[in-house]
This record gives C-alpha cells, structure tokens and sequence, in this order.
C-alpha cells in the first residue's frame, strides 16, 4: 500500500492518505508560537507497521521546514515518538 502524506492547515491536521482515501491523522492547534500536537488516529483496519511513526514524522519536518513553531504533545503517540527520536528535540518547547 503506497501511502502519502499531506497537512491540511485550514483543518488543523496532517492526513495519511491511500489514493484518495483518509486512512489517518495527526490533529494540532496552535498556541501562540507553539504548535501542540493533540490526538493521532490510524484506522484499525487500514493500518500497517511505522505508518503512523511515518505520519508523526512527516508533520515535524513540514513544521521544522517551514515555520518557526515550537512543538508540544498532548497526544501521547507524538509524545512516546518524540521520546524516541532525539534528533527532534530540538523542536520541543521548553
């Protein structure tokens, strides 16, 4: 299954797709200068190992690429990710 990411910025939300079906998200806010990450969905019956690990990834390169945000977790997948991968803490909000 070739699987595409995408953020949807006037939903608030980085999208996994498959063709053009919805398959997961990654749902945020925004907090002044930080953007908090608050929930991660990937469907049950869709899902396949490291795809959400994938999508996680993919929204905190779009938001190290191009904005200026600092990131925060409510959402405890992104926050066991950002655990795991010290390379990104650099983006963490203090």
């Amino acid at each position: 299954m070739a699987v595409d990411y995408e953020h949807h910025a006037d939903e608030r939300r980085y999208v996994a797709r498959n063709d053009s079906e919805q398959i997961g998200f990654a749902e945020y806010r925004l907090d002044d200068d930080t953007i908090v990450f608050t929930h991660t969905v990937i469907d049950e019956d869709k899902r396949q190992k490291g795809m959400a690990s994938a999508l996680v990834q993919f929204a905190l390169d779009d938001v190290r690429s191009t904005t200026a945000l600092r990131v925060a977790a409510e959402c405890p997948y992104v926050t066991h990710w950002l655990g795991e991968h010290p390379d990104y803490q650099d983006l963490q909000s203090r």
